[in-house]
């Protein structure tokens, strides 16, 4: 399988779990006075396993170069997330 190919499967794959887990945050929803109530447990546990799943999936490939692709490219979506989530509404 190509690089690039696997890499963004990876990436895709990360990004749709960080981005569920960037809406589910308690701490978040709280502070926007929404109800924190079932964003917390074990469903957040496997969204972070979703979330490293496709890098250890590179990793086992035994692609270097696919896995900081996707180490550099999830970091880059989770702080973009994170600066668009917590601007002031």
């Amino acid at each position: 399988m190509s690089t690039l190919v696997l890499a963004g499967a990876a990436l895709a794959v990360s990004l749709l779990s960080l981005a569920s887990l960037c809406a589910g945050d308690p701490k978040r929803r709280r502070a926007a006075g929404l109800s924190a109530e079932g964003a917390v447990g074990m469903g957040r546990k496997w969204m972070v396993a979703a979330t490293l799943a496709p890098g250890l999936a590179c990793v086992a490939a035994g692609d270097a170069a696919a896995f900081l692709v996707w180490l550099g490219g999830t970091a880059l979506f989770g702080w973009l997330l994170a600066l668009t989530a917590n601007r002031a509404r």
